[in-house]
């Protein structure tokens, strides 16, 4: 899996630290206090919208009064603890972050999730010191499964697209990846279990962990 490769760049949620199910209950209780119930597919709907796109969406589909900074900062609120006590990391990554450094492999994060919460992640688990690139979302024009993010990390890593393999846990995200001319491996999440034949088709690779990855 990394042969030839210079880079490897994960996405954050689903992927590096598992926290897919946090956002389903922070979803639930911020439409519950402007008495709106969770339409069913919403999830989907959203799925690889950037941290600003989602507040947006948010604002027109839910008609929420509040400007769009507001809804993502209530949204960091709700999830900072969370994200500091309660979510962690894949099982094996600690593991892999380590072999990749042993290899000088470049590493970088390309999340779809706010820049507050995937720094506290990133302090809360020690991971700063891996991770030569942090890049979000809002940081590009547009979100998955568009390949912007994926292609402004390869250039801030100074890698070319077609050296770098990335991590993705959702089918948006693999697009991206694929899209971005890059390797991918599917990374399985209990959030997207009912589409992992999918997942592993559009996929180079997929692991159910990271311990599935065999060093040379």
């Amino acid at each position: 899996m990394l042969k030839d490769i210079d880079a490897v760049i994960f996405d954050l949620d689903g992927s590096l630290v598992d926290s897919m199910w946090i956002w389903h209950e922070i979803d639930i209780e911020y439409l519950g206090k402007f008495g709106i119930s969770l339409p069913e597919k919403l999830q989907e709907q959203i799925e690889g919208m950037s941290f600003s796109e989602t507040a947006e969406f948010f604002k027109e589909r839910f008609r929420i009064p509040d400007p769009v900074q507001q809804i993502k900062n209530d949204w960091n609120a709700m999830a900072w603890e969370k994200y500091s006590h309660e979510v962690p990391l894949k099982e094996g990554v600690d593991e892999f972050l380590a072999h990749c450094r042993e290899r000088k492999i470049r590493l970088g994060i390309a999340t779809s999730n706010s820049r507050e919460l995937v720094e506290n992640v990133a302090a809360v688990h020690g991971l700063k010191d891996y991770f030569s690139c942090i890049m979000t979302g809002c940081d590009v024009a547009k979100g998955k499964p568009a390949p912007d993010i994926y292609l402004a990390v390869a250039e801030a890593l100074g890698v070319e697209p077609g050296r770098c393999l990335v991590f993705e846990d959702i089918i948006p995200g693999i697009q991206a990846g694929k899209a971005a001319g890059m390797k991918v491996c599917a990374v399985e999440d209990a959030y997207s279990i009912a589409v992992k034949e999918e997942k592993a088709a559009l996929a180079d690779y997929y692991i159910e962990t990271f311990r599935d990855i065999r060093f040379p």
